[in-house]
Protein backbone atom coordinates (compact mmCIF):
# COMPACT_ATOMS: atom_id res chain seq x y z
CA UNK A 1 0.00 0.00 0.00
CA UNK A 2 1.17 3.34 -0.75
CA UNK A 3 -0.14 7.18 0.55
CA UNK A 4 -0.43 9.14 -3.05
CA UNK A 5 -1.38 12.50 -2.71
CA UNK A 6 -2.75 14.15 -5.95
CA UNK A 7 -3.39 17.94 -6.54
CA UNK A 8 -6.14 19.02 -8.70
CA UNK A 9 -8.19 16.05 -7.48
CA UNK A 10 -11.60 17.14 -9.08
CA UNK A 11 -10.03 17.36 -12.33
CA UNK A 12 -11.68 14.97 -14.74
CA UNK A 13 -8.10 12.47 -14.94
CA UNK A 14 -8.02 12.67 -10.88
CA UNK A 15 -11.54 11.57 -10.70
CA UNK A 16 -10.88 8.27 -12.60
CA UNK A 17 -7.03 7.91 -11.13
CA UNK A 18 -8.41 7.62 -7.79
CA UNK A 19 -10.56 4.85 -7.85
CA UNK A 20 -7.97 2.67 -9.90
CA UNK A 21 -5.39 3.62 -6.72
CA UNK A 22 -7.77 2.81 -4.37
CA UNK A 23 -9.15 -0.68 -5.36
CA UNK A 24 -5.43 -1.44 -5.17
CA UNK A 25 -5.60 -0.56 -1.47
CA UNK A 26 -3.27 2.64 -2.00
CA UNK A 27 -4.69 5.23 0.42
CA UNK A 28 -5.13 8.99 -1.52
CA UNK A 29 -5.82 12.68 -0.68
CA UNK A 30 -6.85 14.47 -3.35
CA UNK A 31 -6.23 18.23 -3.07
CA UNK A 32 -9.20 20.57 -4.15
CA UNK A 33 -9.88 24.26 -3.85
CA UNK A 34 -13.19 24.20 -3.68
CA UNK A 35 -15.25 22.33 -0.88
CA UNK A 36 -18.40 22.08 -2.50
CA UNK A 37 -16.58 19.43 -4.60
CA UNK A 38 -15.84 17.45 -1.25
CA UNK A 39 -18.92 14.90 -1.82
CA UNK A 40 -18.01 14.36 -5.48
CA UNK A 41 -14.08 13.18 -5.00
CA UNK A 42 -15.06 11.21 -1.76
CA UNK A 43 -17.46 9.40 -3.63
CA UNK A 44 -13.96 8.00 -5.42
CA UNK A 45 -12.38 6.56 -2.25
CA UNK A 46 -10.32 9.19 -1.73
CA UNK A 47 -9.88 11.63 1.16
CA UNK A 48 -10.46 15.37 0.04
CA UNK A 49 -8.41 18.08 1.43
CA UNK A 50 -9.27 21.68 0.76
CA UNK A 51 -6.09 23.75 0.27
CA UNK A 52 -5.52 26.49 -2.05
CA UNK A 53 -2.05 25.90 -4.01
CA UNK A 54 -2.31 29.29 -5.53
CA UNK A 55 -2.05 30.98 -1.95
CA UNK A 56 0.03 27.87 0.13
CA UNK A 57 3.64 28.17 0.21
CA UNK A 58 6.56 25.98 0.18
CA UNK A 59 6.41 25.50 3.83
CA UNK A 60 2.98 24.96 3.90
CA UNK A 61 2.93 22.48 0.80
CA UNK A 62 5.69 20.82 2.74
CA UNK A 63 3.40 19.67 5.60
CA UNK A 64 0.84 19.11 3.21
CA UNK A 65 2.84 16.53 1.23
CA UNK A 66 4.90 14.84 4.22
CA UNK A 67 4.14 11.56 5.11
CA UNK A 68 2.61 10.82 1.47
CA UNK A 69 4.78 8.33 -0.46
CA UNK A 70 4.28 9.60 -4.25
CA UNK A 71 2.66 13.29 -5.51
CA UNK A 72 0.94 13.42 -8.33
CA UNK A 73 0.72 16.87 -10.00
CA UNK A 74 -2.65 16.86 -12.48
CA UNK A 75 -3.89 20.70 -11.16
CA UNK A 76 -4.05 23.28 -13.68
CA UNK A 77 -6.24 26.68 -14.19
CA UNK A 78 -8.08 25.73 -16.96
CA UNK A 79 -7.54 28.50 -19.52
CA UNK A 80 -8.73 31.88 -18.41
CA UNK A 81 -5.99 34.46 -17.73
CA UNK A 82 -2.52 34.22 -18.57
CA UNK A 83 -2.07 35.32 -15.08
CA UNK A 84 -3.60 32.47 -13.18
CA UNK A 85 -1.98 30.11 -16.06
CA UNK A 86 1.51 31.25 -14.69
CA UNK A 87 0.29 30.88 -10.83
CA UNK A 88 -1.06 27.75 -11.04
CA UNK A 89 0.32 25.41 -13.81
CA UNK A 90 3.85 26.70 -13.27
CA UNK A 91 4.27 28.62 -9.66
CA UNK A 92 2.22 26.08 -7.90
CA UNK A 93 3.38 23.26 -9.68
CA UNK A 94 7.02 24.26 -8.89
CA UNK A 95 6.41 24.98 -5.67
CA UNK A 96 4.89 21.36 -5.29
CA UNK A 97 7.73 20.10 -6.61
CA UNK A 98 10.23 22.40 -3.67
CA UNK A 99 7.98 21.21 -0.92
CA UNK A 100 8.02 17.10 -2.22
CA UNK A 101 12.38 17.77 -1.32
CA UNK A 102 11.50 19.49 1.56
CA UNK A 103 9.30 16.67 2.57
CA UNK A 104 11.39 14.20 1.94
CA UNK A 105 9.17 12.60 -0.92
CA UNK A 106 10.95 11.44 -3.58
CA UNK A 107 8.52 10.04 -6.28
CA UNK A 108 6.39 12.81 -8.12
CA UNK A 109 4.68 12.35 -11.60
CA UNK A 110 3.71 15.17 -13.37
CA UNK A 111 1.22 15.18 -15.92
CA UNK A 112 1.83 17.54 -18.79
CA UNK A 113 1.09 17.55 -22.02
CA UNK A 114 2.68 15.99 -24.77
CA UNK A 115 3.79 19.07 -26.62
CA UNK A 116 5.63 20.08 -23.54
CA UNK A 117 9.12 20.70 -25.69
CA UNK A 118 11.47 23.94 -25.52
CA UNK A 119 10.24 24.47 -29.08
CA UNK A 120 6.78 24.07 -28.58
CA UNK A 121 5.60 25.97 -31.71
CA UNK A 122 2.97 28.08 -29.96
CA UNK A 123 3.07 31.69 -31.39
CA UNK A 124 3.44 34.05 -28.13
CA UNK A 125 0.16 36.16 -29.09
CA UNK A 126 -1.78 32.88 -29.42
CA UNK A 127 -4.17 32.03 -26.42
CA UNK A 128 -2.55 28.66 -26.04
CA UNK A 129 1.24 29.98 -25.07
CA UNK A 130 0.95 31.09 -21.42
CA UNK A 131 -0.17 27.15 -21.03
CA UNK A 132 2.59 26.10 -23.36
CA UNK A 133 5.19 28.15 -21.92
CA UNK A 134 4.03 27.36 -17.88
CA UNK A 135 4.06 23.41 -18.35
CA UNK A 136 7.33 23.67 -20.20
CA UNK A 137 9.03 25.77 -17.29
CA UNK A 138 7.33 23.58 -14.52
CA UNK A 139 9.13 20.35 -16.12
CA UNK A 140 12.14 22.15 -16.81
CA UNK A 141 12.39 22.44 -12.92
CA UNK A 142 11.62 19.33 -12.32
CA UNK A 143 14.14 17.77 -14.58
CA UNK A 144 16.48 19.96 -12.36
CA UNK A 145 15.48 17.98 -8.75
CA UNK A 146 17.09 15.49 -7.39
CA UNK A 147 13.27 13.65 -7.40
CA UNK A 148 12.85 10.07 -8.66
CA UNK A 149 10.35 12.02 -11.12
CA UNK A 150 8.27 11.26 -14.35
CA UNK A 151 6.47 13.70 -16.70
CA UNK A 152 3.57 12.08 -18.89
CA UNK A 153 2.55 13.67 -21.87
CA UNK A 154 -0.60 12.51 -22.83
CA UNK A 155 -1.96 13.96 -26.63
CA UNK A 156 -5.22 15.31 -27.08
CA UNK A 157 -7.85 13.56 -24.11
CA UNK A 158 -10.77 12.52 -25.15
CA UNK A 159 -13.69 10.86 -23.53
CA UNK A 160 -13.60 7.41 -25.40
CA UNK A 161 -13.70 4.63 -23.70
CA UNK A 162 -10.00 2.90 -21.50
CA UNK A 163 -8.09 0.69 -24.11
CA UNK A 164 -6.00 -0.44 -22.10
CA UNK A 165 -3.52 0.43 -24.38
CA UNK A 166 -1.20 3.38 -25.64
CA UNK A 167 1.07 3.63 -27.90
CA UNK A 168 4.30 5.95 -26.92
CA UNK A 169 5.48 8.76 -29.23
CA UNK A 170 2.40 9.20 -31.36
CA UNK A 171 2.46 12.11 -33.81
CA UNK A 172 -0.21 14.20 -34.30
CA UNK A 173 -2.78 15.07 -32.48
CA UNK A 174 -1.98 11.43 -30.70
CA UNK A 175 -5.59 11.68 -29.37
CA UNK A 176 -5.63 9.50 -25.75
CA UNK A 177 -9.40 9.16 -23.44
CA UNK A 178 -8.91 10.51 -20.09
CA UNK A 179 -9.74 6.89 -18.47
CA UNK A 180 -6.52 5.59 -20.26
CA UNK A 181 -4.26 8.63 -18.82
CA UNK A 182 -5.71 7.77 -15.86
CA UNK A 183 -4.55 4.24 -16.75
CA UNK A 184 -0.93 5.56 -17.34
CA UNK A 185 -0.19 7.42 -14.08
CA UNK A 186 -1.36 4.60 -11.89
CA UNK A 187 1.17 1.96 -13.52
CA UNK A 188 3.79 4.68 -13.87
CA UNK A 189 3.26 5.74 -10.06
CA UNK A 190 4.98 2.72 -8.83
CA UNK A 191 7.27 1.63 -11.76
CA UNK A 192 11.10 2.39 -11.33
CA UNK A 193 11.64 2.47 -15.47
CA UNK A 194 9.75 5.60 -15.81
CA UNK A 195 11.87 7.46 -13.28
CA UNK A 196 13.51 10.20 -14.96
CA UNK A 197 11.86 10.20 -18.21
CA UNK A 198 9.45 11.83 -20.12
CA UNK A 199 6.62 9.86 -21.95
CA UNK A 200 4.76 11.35 -24.50
CA UNK A 201 1.99 8.89 -25.82
CA UNK A 202 -1.34 8.61 -27.29
CA UNK A 203 -3.87 5.63 -28.08
CA UNK A 204 -2.90 4.53 -31.32
CA UNK A 205 -4.25 1.87 -33.03
CA UNK A 206 -5.53 -1.42 -32.58
CA UNK A 207 -2.25 -2.14 -34.30
CA UNK A 208 0.08 -0.38 -33.07
CA UNK A 209 -0.73 0.31 -29.66
CA UNK A 210 0.22 -2.16 -26.49
CA UNK A 211 -0.96 -2.79 -23.15
CA UNK A 212 0.26 0.25 -20.59
CA UNK A 213 2.23 -1.86 -18.17
CA UNK A 214 4.77 -3.03 -21.19
CA UNK A 215 4.52 0.78 -23.21
CA UNK A 216 5.81 1.97 -20.00
CA UNK A 217 8.48 -0.73 -19.34
CA UNK A 218 10.02 -0.65 -22.90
Amino acid sequence: MSRIIVFGGHGRIALLLAPLLVARGDEVTSVIRNPDHVPEVEETGATALVADVETLDTAELADIVRGHDAVVWSAGAGGGSAERTYAVDRDAAIRTMDAAVEAGVNRYVMVSWIGSKADHGVAEDADFFPYADAKWAADEHLRGTELDATILGPGTLTFEEPTGRILIDAEGKAEVSRADVAAVIAEAIGSPSTFGRTIRFGNGTTDSAVPIADALSA
